[in-house]
């Protein structure tokens, strides 16, 4: 007889479901939640905004959070394996979703240097007299729009800060750094922010930030584009469709609450936005009456609301000092638990195609990221390229990768009853052909409508007017890239060492019986006699 594969090592897991849904919640709670949302909110009918945002959660979020906790329980392993032991034709999609996060880890962690630097800066508002000026030139050196390797010092020390205390906790693993690190920074960062809220509303004119934010236009509710952007925000702050909640369920103990966890964590993720409107609204509030102008003139989102707009708050603020580091110390936290379930997503995939311990993983997916990400985001162009990143990977990444998962699984594979099972049997929440019909019908049609109408704007007009010399190489090749790759690594063969983890747990089967052996389809005839 052959050797037989070596039994694979007993996979890590979180403690407790406290801890997973700490985790959840860290990664779903990220920068999106304080410097979008409340925007989004604000320009798509303001309090009006929250029936189509409550209708996407309810209908498209907690459904595709509730798919993406049954693949990664069920497979108990890393999206791509899990994708394959749901059904080997799947397995690309769990490369993609690594694709995927090794490109929002690039310019993530830029973002959360910033922060850093941002969190010292408020100290003694260093930014001056004019924060916009300040940001693009003597912070971030920001050239004409072309690619360039001229290094900024002030960001290369802090980017290189975050990755090394990056790689210290996730080389710790799962439980004693993964969720040791969400159960102490996500109740930090849920008491600095609510201090933070309620110090806004103690500013001048922070009603008047409120009831610019919550004052209803009800018309908004027939404009189409209203009731994509709920979608979309929903989407985009669950951390839903890219891998990371796939990961995150497969740390889960075997008898483990799916559903109910799911409820908890986006219901969380939704209260946190809605108190990130409040705090962020109020400031703006301030920000207008001290400039005695239209809450619309100073309402903005993403960088430009956290590094010029905040800073020219805090600088205004009685006690601005103590808003900066609390904004700036949110940021810092929100992003980190963040970045920490972005990566996890990479080195469980490297841990088990390679079948590699869990410190050389994590080595060897940090060392060259934190690398490519000084390269590219310690420079003059840092700006332009982060934006491109950031734009064509949320679309043709996490839009598209979640289109093809949903229709792949649903309509090819044909596999919406396993996970309907498997969640039924682990979940105090039943789910039934409704929660099927939501996922193959509704959450296709909105991704589908969001990522068509986005492609026929950029083809029809470049992004931003940004020169092809930057778009090309970072928006649509990189694209491309990432499905091309994604196949090219699902035809490869397991090694050796990691082909045992082919083997799939025990799965409940039809009268009551577990199914506890299994043959992978990819196998040789020889390999299976042997």
């Amino acid at each position: 007889m052959g050797a037989t594969a070596k039994a694979p090592k007993k996979r890590e897991s979180f403690s407790s479901r406290k801890v997973f849904i700490f985790a959840a919640i860290g990664s779903a709670v990220g920068l999106g939640n304080i410097w979008r949302f409340p925007y989004v909110a604000y320009d798509h009918g303001g309090g009006a905004f929250m029936i189509p945002y409550l209708v996407a959660l309810l209908t498209a979020g907690l459904p595709f959070l509730f798919f993406d906790y049954s693949i990664g329980h069920r497979g108990r392993a890393s999206s791509p394996l899990a994708f394959r032991r749901l059904n080997r034709k799947t397995e690309f999609i769990g490369w993609w979703h690594m694709g995927i996060n090794f490109i929002i880890a690039i310019y993530y962690a830029a973002i959360l240097a910033w922060s850093l630097r941002y969190m010292l800066f408020s100290l003694n508002s260093s930014w001056g007299e004019d924060p916009a000026s300040f940001f693009t030139g003597e912070f971030l050196h920001v050239g004409d729009p072309a690619l360039s390797f001229d290094f900024v010092p002030g960001i290369l020390i802090p980017l290189a800060l975050i990755w090394a205390v990056l790689l210290m906790v996730m080389s710790l693993g799962v439980q004693k750094g993964v969720g040791a690190a969400n159960v102490l920074f996500i109740p930090l960062l849920i008491i600095m922010f609510v201090v933070l809220v309620a110090y806004s509303l103690t500013l001048e004119g922070a009603f008047q930030g409120l009831n610019a934010l919550f004052t209803p236009n009800w018309a908004a509710l027939a404009d189409p584009q209203v009731w994509v952007a709920a979608y979309g925000q929903i989407f985009f702050s669950l951390s839903v469709g890219f891998g990371i909640m796939i990961t995150y369920s497969s740390y889960l103990k075997p008898k483990a609450d799916l559903t109910g966890s799911g409820a908890v964590v986006g219901f969380s993720n939704s209260g946190f936005e809605l108190l990130a409107g409040i705090g962020v609204f109020a400031a703006l509030g301030f920000m207008a009456n001290a400039a005695g102008t239209a809450v619309s003139e100073v309402a903005t989102s993403g960088i430009g609301l956290a590094f010029i707009a905040f800073p020219t708050i805090i600088s205004q603020a009685p006690g601005g000092t103590v808003i900066g580091l609390l904004f700036f110390g949110s940021l810092l936290f929100a992003g980190f638990t963040s970045m920490i379930s972005i990566v996890e997503v990479i080195v469980a995939g490297v841990q088990d195609k390679f079948g590699m311990a869990r410190r050389n993983a994590t080595a060897l997916v940090i060392v060259p990221l934190a690398l490519i990400s000084t390269v590219f985001m310690s420079t003059t162009s840092a700006l332009y390229v982060l934006d491109i990143l950031d734009n064509f990977v949320n679309t043709f990444g996490i839009l598209a990768a979640g289109l093809v998962a949903i229709v792949t699984v649903a309509y090819f594979v044909r596999g919406l009853p396993t996970l309907r099972d498997h969640l039924n049997q682990h979940g105090s929440i039943k789910v039934g052909g409704l929660w099927m019909a939501l996922l193959a019908v509704i959450t296709p049609l909105v991704l589908g409508y969001t990522l068509i109408t986005t492609v026929i704007k950029l083809i029809n007009t470049p992004y931003e007017g940004y020169p092809d010399s930057l778009l090309i190489p970072f928006g649509w090749v990189m694209s491309i890239l990432l499905v091309v790759v994604a196949v090219v690594i699902s035809r490869l063969p397991w090694s050796n060492s990691s082909r045992a983890a082919l083997q799939p747990p025990a799965q409940p089967v039809s009268g009551g019986a577990v199914m506890t052996e299994y043959v992978d389809p990819t196998r040789t005839n020889a390999q299976k006699e042997a």
